[in-house]
């Protein structure tokens, strides 16, 4: 009786057949080379983009910071605004909330303009970093009515109403600007109504909001 023994380069061959067919009958094709699958999906980078020169030289433009929305929080974006949005601090004032003789007038420009660049859409490359707005596009803002304390803005919504983000965005743009008070923050209210309306409220840009805009809800406190 002969006994028939397999070398090892019998028994690899063997090993090579089997696993081509176990391929085979799943449906896959071997193949000799690595297969390239594209780059890993990846997440919004929330890196601000510099600010794009969207204006004409010469016409007094200026850099400001807007926050817009990014990966769940709000964050500063540098745009190029018209003067009235200089980020150049709070409007000199003396005694008062409002000091007439520098301007309530450049007070509401400045946050018009800057409501104006919360309102547009983001530019291709803060987008592509993964930046919004959720700032209503028919959102207004005027000045004080009577009884109001000088410099507050009043909104064509009641804060109170606004999505979360877009009263965070609004608050952390205009304070520290021309658009705030001497500390910084900044007063708004809402319209007025004919049976009157909620009273205007003080708010600031904190770490809290930034990080949370939910917090933006509970963000304003009463004025003295």
């Amino acid at each position: 009786m002969s006994t028939t023994r397999r070398t090892a380069p019998g028994l690899r061959a063997s090993a090579a057949a089997l696993a081509a067919l176990a391929l085979g009958g799943c449906g896959i094709r071997s193949t000799p080379v690595p297969v390239d699958a594209g780059p890993a999906p990846s997440r919004a980078s929330c890196a601000a983009p510099a600010a794009e020169e969207e204006r004409g030289p010469g016409d007094g433009s200026v850099r400001a910071d807007v926050f817009l929305v990014c990966g769940g929080t709000v964050s500063a974006v540098g745009r190029t605004v018209a003067p009235g949005g200089s980020e150049q601090g709070p409007a000199p004032e003396s005694g008062s909330e409002s000091d007439p003789e520098s301007g309530p007038d450049a007070r509401l420009e400045t946050a018009r303009e800057l409501l104006r660049e919360l309102r547009r859409n983001p530019s291709r490359a803060e987008r592509e970093a993964g930046f919004g707005s959720s700032v209503p596009g028919d959102l207004e803002i005027g000045g004080p009515v009577d009884g109001d304390p000088g410099g507050t803005l009043r909104l064509s919504r009641d804060p109170g109403g606004l999505p979360s983000f877009a009263l965070a965005q609004i608050v952390c743009t205009l304070t520290g600007t021309a658009a705030a008070g001497r500390d910084g923050s900044v007063v708004l209210g809402g319209p007025v109504r004919d049976g009157g309306g909620e009273p205007p409220l003080r708010y600031s840009c904190t770490d809290a909001l930034r990080g949370s805009p939910e917090a933006a809800k509970t963000a304003g406190t009463p004025l003295p």
